[in-house]
């Protein structure tokens, strides 16, 4: 259920946010579904799941060819690895949200420049300016945009939708119980 989710929600992303949800300058509001780590361990493989099956969408969607598959197996790394950071950290979410943050910003620019310069988004549009073999640079600044931008997300996006779902029935049913409430009461 969860890897469904947050597939379909990367998938909108991708298609309406284009250049913002994709790319060195990300702002994946899908990513704001990690706080469900904060909640329960069985959330990281279907977070992580989500973001291959979503990131495998795109190799279609987005032309990325065989290198959109780096994007599936590290971008899901690092998807998991941001995810299991959370519940780690679960006693203190404020800090814990720093999993993803930390994750991305790290590994995605790593393959990115990578994956940008097999496209051919190695030369800045409408100049003759060439970034090939500046993977240091793109790295910094990849570095700096997705962490940024994973950092808006979560602490925007994911820590009000975490204070929003504690109030709710979910924690009690992710943890295997039943919500105390009657039917259709708030709390």
């Amino acid at each position: 259920m969860i890897a469904a989710l947050y597939g379909a929600a990367t998938l909108f992303c991708l298609m309406f946010m284009g250049g913002l949800a994709w790319g060195p300058v990300q702002l994946r509001l899908s990513e704001a579904l990690c706080v469900l780590a904060l909640f329960t361990p069985d959330a990281i493989p279907g977070l992580a799941l989500g973001c291959a099956v979503a990131n495998g969408a795109n190799i279609v969607l987005g032309g990325t060819g065989t290198l959109g598959l780096l994007d599936v197996v590290f971008g899901s790394a690092a998807t998991a690895i941001g995810a299991w950071v959370m519940w780690r950290w679960r006693a203190h979410p404020s800090v814990a949200v720093l999993g993803p943050v930390v994750a991305n910003g790290l590994i995605v620019p790593a393959y990115l420049p990578l994956l940008l310069a097999g496209l051919g988004f190695y030369t800045v549009p409408f100049t003759s300016i060439s970034l090939e073999g500046a993977w240091p640079a793109m790295y910094l600044f990849g570095l700096v945009c997705t962490g940024v931008g994973e950092a808006v997300v979560m602490y925007a996006l994911g820590l009000p939708l975490y204070r929003a779902l504690e109030r709710t029935p979910l924690p009690a049913m992710l943890a295997g119980g039943t919500d105390p409430r009657p039917m259709g009461g708030t709390r």
